[in-house]
């Protein structure tokens, strides 16, 4: 069964995290624990995801948002351009515990789809979460209902499931429908590998477009045949092991760029 993970290592309810890269346009991400958020902290979350997505409902955000543990958030000057949740939670599979990250709500204006500040902050946050639990297992189980988000995985973990270079291993895909089926219950399709929700949230059509110039792209198109529904608010389930020795060459940059944010 899946418990909440207890952090050994002291957190801070609001860690600020400055990133360099895009210092032009001032933006700037902070992580916060979700309890800590105001009532127009949480309204200006929902009215961001609101702006972009269709059949969004103020319960349900507020249901969503109080599962989870963290928020990151991220502003360009003082103007929310993204944020994400997470929980964090342990599991037991095959009689090995795990700590499991499993993410929420996540959205970035298109104005800041340049932006590294996301990556690179939401990065910081885990690692800093991970604390002196660091050796131990760590998954991602992340739902793609956008090839965007897809997409962050081949960019910083050199394996994650599933992809199209290579069959996902029986042992994997048995751990991530264990993991798929412990949170999401019978909206796991197994069959499929999507979670399909009752009431779906829809990428506005403007934003689930796929650009012509991202057609040919083999992650992109590897996740339309794996997710044909996705424009419906069909999610993908994705995996993958959060650890150093998992990261590419842009992944371990981006962590040596974060070391300095994470030290206790």
């Amino acid at each position: 069964m899946t418990q909440p993970a207890t952090r050994s290592s002291a957190t801070s309810p609001r860690t600020s995290v400055a990133v360099e890269p895009a210092a032009v346009l001032h933006d700037s991400a902070e992580s916060v624990e979700r309890a800590s958020l105001s009532a127009t902290e949480r309204a200006e979350l929902f009215a961001l995801l609101d702006a972009h997505f269709e059949g969004v409902s103020e319960a349900q955000f507020a249901r969503d948002l109080d599962e989870k543990d963290w928020v990151l958030r991220v502003r360009r000057g003082e103007r929310l351009v993204g944020f994400s949740t997470v929980q964090i939670a342990t599991s037991t599979f095959q009689s090995e515990r795990m700590n499991v990250v499993y993410s929420g709500d996540t959205i970035m204006r298109p104005e800041a789809w340049g932006s590294p500040v996301l990556a690179r902050a939401w990065i910081a946050m885990i690692r800093r979460l991970q604390g002196d639990l660091v050796d131990e297992p760590w998954y991602w189980l992340l739902l793609s209902s956008g090839y965007r988000t897809y997409r962050f995985l081949p960019v910083f973990w050199r394996e994650f499931w599933p992809r199209h270079e290579t069959e996902s291993a029986p042992a994997t895909v048995a751990l991530l429908s264990h993991l798929a089926r412990e949170r999401y219950g019978s909206r796991f399709i197994e069959t499929e590998g999507i979670v399909r929700f009752d009431v779906p949230q829809r990428l506005k059509s403007e934003l689930a477009a796929v650009p012509d110039g991202k057609r040919g792209d083999a992650h992109v198109e590897f996740f339309l045949s794996r997710n044909p529904g996705h424009a419906e608010g069909d999610e993908l389930v994705c995996l993958t092991e959060l650890g150093n020795g998992n990261l590419t060459a842009a992944g371990a940059r981006m962590l040596r760029g974060t070391m300095h944010l994470v030290r206790p």
